[in-house]
């Protein structure tokens, strides 16, 4: 199930691919990633009218080092006027992929017609990516959910647009707009999408959080590479943890001591690009996220949270009783 996947002219080393997640996958966090080698991964989405405007905020958000190649950016908008020109910005930036917004449920994106909201308006989709394609060389893809609502399941025929418009691959998420992200991803409505595929490559993206999940992804829906996306926050290794059982390569057990020296990692690559209050809120999230299935790290998570300082924070995580900790149970979190 894994292999190199072809985009146009660009071959991913592997079909496993990381998404974007606004808020989460700045330079720090894909810095992690990176360490597990993933095919492909993707800076936060950015506004197409912010990156006409240059932006300073934007262009920081597409900060990323020379080692992450392949890398991939993702617009969003439903300007059809600015499309060409903003997929131009990004090829001049040097990324390797550009992707299309058409998925992301949130109402501030989807009050002006922009993620999600472009569903209802499937031959706009096409006319976007069609000006992009046109306008770039490097591959231009698209990430959707299956429809506005169950009402409404079109992803089947935004393939097919998508398809027509050139673009090289479609990632399907298995939830509609309405369900945000509750109950379960529709494998069903992502092999379907697969099923009118003919050149267009597809992506299987939703409730993949381990490497069961992904096999059972790959083996349901015929999808030619998976979209990591929540499961990778706190776990960036999930990445490896996937090749290697779909390869048929034996587990890597990590043990606290691992997760002790990835935090500190982290913490150094945060404190060498954010300033101090910066860095502290980043570590305060990220600590988060790779301590929320552990038992045994509820005095470090409090403590995490109320350090006044970075060095405080660090600290916290060199002082800790490690040897208490255990992450193969589940604890409720107040802070996630």
């Amino acid at each position: 199930m894994i292999h190199s996947l072809q985009l146009g002219s660009l071959t991913l080393p592997t079909n496993v691919i990381c998404a974007p997640l606004a808020g989460c996958t700045n330079l720090t966090w894909r810095r992690m990633l990176k360490r597990y080698k993933p095919g492909l991964m993707f800076c936060e989405m950015v506004k197409m009218e912010a990156l006409i405007r240059a932006d300073p905020n934007t262009y920081r958000i597409l900060d990323y080092d020379n080692d992450m190649h392949p890398i991939g950016a993702q617009i969003c908008g439903s300007n059809i006027d600015i499309a060409a020109q903003s997929a131009q910005l990004i090829e001049e930036m040097g990324f390797d992929v550009l992707d299309l917004n058409c998925g992301c449920p949130v109402d501030k994106v989807t009050k002006d017609g922009s993620g999600s909201g472009l569903l209802q308006h499937p031959e706009k989709i096409g006319e976007i990516l069609h000006r992009m394609v046109q306008a770039v060389d490097i591959p231009v893809t698209v990430k959707i959910r299956a429809g506005w609502d169950e009402c409404e399941i079109n992803a089947p025929t935004i393939v097919q647009i998508a398809e027509q418009a050139g673009a090289s691959a479609i990632a399907i998420h298995g939830r509609t707009r309405t369900q945000g992200y509750k109950g379960q991803a529709n494998l069903d409505w992502i092999k379907a999408c697969k099923e009118k595929a003919s050149s267009i490559k597809v992506y299987g993206n939703g409730d993949i959080f381990d490497p069961e999940s992904a096999a059972r992804m790959f083996q349901e829906t015929g999808c030619d590479a998976i979209l990591l996306a929540r499961g990778t926050l706190g776990k960036p290794w999930i990445i490896e943890d996937i090749t290697r059982a779909l390869s048929g390569l034996p587990p890597i057990q990590r043990t606290s001591d691992d997760y002790r020296e990835i935090l500190l990692s982290h913490l150094d690559d945060i404190e060498s690009y954010h300033n101090d209050r910066k860095s502290l809120i980043e570590m305060r999230k990220i600590g988060c996220w790779y301590l929320k299935k552990s038992s045994g790290t509820k005095a470090l998570r409090e403590a995490l949270n109320k350090a006044s300082s970075v060095s405080s924070a660090r600290s916290v995580i060199e002082s800790y009783d490690w040897e208490q900790t255990s992450f193969h149970t589940e604890e409720a979190l107040a802070c996630c």
